[in-house]
């Protein structure tokens, strides 16, 4: 069940990880997609933090369709419709923008926005949402503050991100309510910048049979 046939939401799950990934130079979009694919992940989060951002999405839908690319740090309206046009699958935002959220629901397009507190859940759910992002994770409470979360909203799948490692993955795979976990830790920047691909698919390597286990 995997590729097109699946959601893209499935798509995170099956992966058990988001990358979230910074792009310096457009050229290292897709040594950095076909790395990862190599390590077993097969969805990415392209933040548009950096110019060559746009061009990064662009580059990996022409030439690695077998990579699911999103669009993170999406917090405008312009961004949205730029990410879009693009070719990003889904949109991931730190926070509940109505108007991101609004154009994505128009277009068909997943969108994850970042909830933290019960009435921000409780607007992403008024607006047909039933999975956020829960950032930043370490700095809220992690999966004690999602345990809490989750009792009253059991409708709600959690895409928790920022503060979290390698080594927290099995605590927080193995709660229901945890769709997947995004983050840096399997492709770090530095790691990308310097071209060091084979540690990249390394690192996906080690997060996708945790996810599995």
């Amino acid at each position: 069940m995997r590729g097109c046939k699946m959601t893209v939401y499935e798509r995170f799950r099956a992966a058990g990880v988001l990358p979230v990934v910074v792009i310096d130079r457009a050229k290292h979009a897709l040594p950095t997609a076909l790395a990862m694919l190599r390590g077993g992940i097969d969805v990415m989060e392209i933040t548009l933090r950096t110019d060559a951002a746009l061009d990064a999405i662009r580059a990996i839908r022409r030439d690695c369709p077998e990579m699911l690319v999103g669009a993170g740090t999406v917090i405008t309206p312009d961004q949205c419709i730029d990410a879009l046009e693009a070719g990003a699958a889904f949109i991931v935002s730190p926070g509940l923008d109505r108007e991101v959220v609004s154009l994505c629901l128009e277009r068909g397009i997943p969108v994850i926005p970042g909830c933290v507190t019960p009435t921000e859940i409780t607007a992403a759910l008024r607006m047909g949402l039933h999975t956020v992002k829960f950032f930043p994770a370490g700095a809220f409470g992690g999966l004690s503050m999602l345990k809490s979360l989750s009792a009253p909203f059991p409708q709600v799948r959690f895409l928790p991100t920022g503060g979290i490692g390698m080594e927290d993955l099995d605590a927080y795979l193995s709660r229901d309510y945890v769709l997947a976990v995004g983050g840096s830790f399997v492709c770090p920047r530095a790691e990308i910048t310097a071209e060091h691909f084979d540690r990249i698919t390394a690192l996906c390597a080690d997060a996708h049979r945790a996810a599995r286990t």
